[in-house]
């Protein structure tokens, strides 16, 4: 399985926000939208940071409250690292492990095009290890 087929059962919706906006109006996108992590889109639609719950948890530690008033640029992760639809999802859980992150966006023609978070990698291996399961228990039962 890859990134192309956890994103068509997932849907390829991106939620984004731009650089100037506060950490506090992020910070509503997260808990409306119930995710940890927004994409962060330059003017032109171009990937320039990710901004996710740890992110906000760092900034906080350093600065206080006030730093719910500062930019999302400044507490954003710059260097993204992304992945792309073809990529294997065993591919992708070693880059989240390695990277200790959770959330990846996908880019495909030089775009997101979607977003995969651990919660979708754990969903799919569950499933997977569930039907390997059954298969084992229904070959058991006919032999």
């Amino acid at each position: 399985m890859n990134v192309e087929q956890l994103l068509s059962g997932k849907g390829r919706e991106v939620i984004s926000v731009q650089p100037h906006r506060t950490l506090a109006e992020a910070v509503r996108v997260l808990s409306e939208r119930r995710i940890g992590a927004v994409v962060v889109m330059g003017a032109d639609g171009t990937l320039v940071g990710i901004l996710s719950e740890r992110d906000i948890v760092r900034a906080l530690g350093k600065e206080g409250a006030a730093a719910l008033e500062s930019a999302v640029s400044r507490a954003m992760t710059a260097k993204v690292v992304t992945c792309r639809p073809q990529t294997s999802v065993d591919e992708l859980m070693e880059i989240m492990t390695t990277g200790r992150f959770r959330h990846v966006p996908v880019i495909e023609n030089g775009r997101v095009a979607g977003i995969v978070s651990i919660g979708d990698v754990v969903k799919h291996r569950v499933a997977a290890i569930e039907a390997e399961s059954k298969a084992m228990r229904d070959y058991i039962a006919m032999a």
